[in-house]
């Protein structure tokens, strides 16, 4: 008998066992560049991990069981070889089991069977001898040497080992001899082989958990190095957005964080070259703007002054020359409050406003606002006594000025006037009952020099009024809204700023 030959089986090397181990980090934020980074860190460390594991475990087990069964199959070829020569050929069940033992004694822990013709010998009569495979003893009937096969019973590895007894063994391993008729079979348990794989790899598991916190620490400590500058970058861009257009940060590196911090510094400097421009180009015109509303000023002060003269005297001169003094009249009135809109605009682009409060009586200033300016009968106002608050009247009344001559130009009567207090806020609402405004009207009613009817060349507002208003509210610490439509209404514009009311003396 001179060499082995192992036969497939069935059975298959137990699957690696899998760890239940489960590393507990606290992320600041999962969904954060930080934590995804982490994660994937931890995840490549750990399937490195089970990786090696397993394929640790695999090849330790093989390694181990090719060892022990090779140990085995020479420990069995070299006790048949032994005893052979002592077994009486044809043989008798005593023999047989004899011989059986025998073979048995030399074996650590193993079950021997011998059969001859249609009995059966075994040094363990009560043992389980289905581990025996019909493939294994039809190779054992076909082969001159050694056959194996690796099976898994009850839950166990076992080694079944089978051979041919030849007459002549004693004719050494190159000269197998005649056939006996015999076939040795010898069950090997494996479980002790088994054992010391597993305990292996119990050994490689308990460094898991050490290797990912280690791979979570690096990947955290990586994740601070790779993030810091971009944390900077956010830093200085919401610095940025806010106006600080001198903000820069540190290039450190020839990576791409740096060429991203040189990109970012590029950015910063152009912007705040071209705001800069900007800037100082909208500073000129608003100088521009309120040098030459100064400027003119004194010759419409003289303008006007002449148109009125002319304008008294009209009904004195021819019609056409009456006509042309009262049209020279009505434009120069058109521009100084073109002028005076203008001024005013650079007062507040300038931030050169500035409130004088006083305590005023809200039912009070409304009907003078409305007096001043002839519209009294054409105005329903709705003012309840004892409402006072401390604001700017001179600016009050721009804004109710501005707000009610809209409503009787665009509206439609009756307008009214609905003056409220309640929440620490004082409430003036003006409303038409005219058509009402377009949406893409409403969207832009504040902004400057706006006009809904833009085919019309020439109109009697310079379309600064409303956005007067606005800044006079803003700078009593309020707002000017339109309310939604209604059924019924036309627009109804509505002033909110704080009370501070003042009970009366």
């Amino acid at each position: 008998m001179s060499t082995t030959e192992e036969t497939t089986a069935k059975s298959a090397p137990s699957s690696p066992a899998r760890t239940g181990l489960r590393a507990r980090i606290r992320l600041p934020r999962l969904d954060g560049l930080r934590g995804r980074l982490i994660i994937t860190v931890v995840v490549v460390a750990l399937i490195s991990a089970v990786t090696a594991t397993g394929l640790a475990y695999r090849e330790s087990r093989n390694a181990v069981l090719k060892r022990a069964q090779n140990t085995a199959v020479d420990d069995f070829r070299n006790r048949v070889e032994q005893l052979a020569p002592e077994l009486d050929v044809p043989s008798d069940p005593r023999s047989m089991a004899r011989f059986a033992n025998d073979i048995s004694s030399g074996l650590r822990g193993s079950l021997v069977v011998a059969q001859y013709r249609d009995y059966t010998a075994s040094s363990d009569p009560s043992a389980d001898r289905t581990r025996i495979t019909p493939e294994l003893r039809a190779a054992v009937r076909t082969q001159t040497r050694v056959s194996l096969q690796r099976v898994e019973h009850g839950g166990k590895p076992w080694l079944v080992l089978g051979a041919p007894v030849r007459m002549d063994a004693r004719a050494g391993r190159d000269s197998p001899g005649q056939p006996s008729g015999v076939e040795i079979f010898a069950v090997v348990s494996l479980t002790e082989e088994e054992r010391d794989a597993a305990e292996l790899v119990r050994s490689v598991q308990g460094g898991l958990a050490p290797v990912v916190l280690l791979a979570a620490a690096l990947a955290l400590l990586a994740a601070r190095t790779v993030l810091r500058p971009v944390r900077k970058l956010a830093r200085a861009t919401r610095r940025l957005a806010t106006g600080e257009l001198s903000i820069r940060v540190e290039e450190k590196g020839r990576d791409e964080l740096a060429e991203l911090a040189h990109t970012f510094n590029e950015t910063a400097g152009a912007l705040e070259h071209s705001v800069g421009e900007l800037r100082e180009q909208e500073a000129l015109a608003r100088r521009f703007v309120a040098d030459v509303s100064h400027e003119l000023r004194t010759p419409l002060a003289a303008m006007t002054i002449v148109s009125s003269v002319l304008e008294e005297d009209a009904d004195q001169l021819t019609p056409d020359t009456a006509h042309a003094a009262r049209t020279v009249s009505a434009e120069t009135a058109k521009l100084t409050r073109l002028v005076d809109d203008l001024i005013e605009i650079s007062r507040f682009d300038a931030r050169a406003v500035a409130l004088t409060v006083h305590s005023v009586d809200m039912a009070e200033a409304v009907r003078g606002t409305l007096a001043a300016r002839g519209w009294t009968d054409k105005v329903e106002a709705d003012l309840p006594p004892d409402i006072r608050a401390r604001l700017d009247r001179r600016r009050l009344d721009v804004i109710v000025a501005n707000l009610v001559g809209n409503a009787l130009r665009h509206g439609a009567p009756p307008v009214t006037v609905t003056v409220r207090a309640a929440d620490d806020r004082l409430t003036v609402a003006v409303a038409d009952h005219g058509p009402g405004l377009a949406p893409e009207v409403a969207r832009h009613v504040f902004d400057r020099f706006y006009k809904a009817d833009s085919a019309r060349s020439r109109s009697e507002g310079s379309g600064l009024g409303m956005a007067i208003a606005l800044e006079n509210a803003r700078l009593h610490g309020g707002t000017i809204e339109l309310a939604p439509p209604a059924p019924g209404v036309g627009a109804v514009f509505i002033l909110q700023i704080p009370l501070r009311t003042e009970s009366a003396s």
